[in-house]
């Protein structure tokens, strides 16, 4: 069962918390295919800042995990590929506070 101890914001949202102490083994959090996603390119202003793209899409820089999450083959590494020049898409803020109920 999961754990209400993170918020819905949070990649452990789902993620089981073992003795009250730590976290057991991660439960991803599907990000699924919208036709309404937006095809975008990294601009060197977010080179290695998902946190501020994040911060800029959804006014909520916590969520720099959704864009891994949507794009496993692109971003293997949320951060250090998230690099100029890479195509991801983006998903709306409507999507993202529907999936993981904001």
């Amino acid at each position: 069962m999961a754990s209400s101890m993170y918020p819905a914001s949070s990649p452990y949202y789902n993620t089981d918390i073992v003795n009250n102490q730590y976290l057991d083994i991660m439960s991803n959090r599907p990000i699924p295919m919208d036709p309404s996603d937006i095809y975008w390119e990294i601009t060197p202003v977010y080179e290695y800042r998902p946190d501020l793209l994040a911060y800029d899409l959804y006014n909520n820089s916590t969520l720099w995990w959704v864009f891994a999450m949507r794009n496993p083959n692109m971003l293997k590494d949320p951060y250090f590929d998230f690099v100029s020049g890479i195509n991801i898409y983006l998903p709306k803020a409507s999507s993202i506070n529907q999936v993981l109920g904001l």
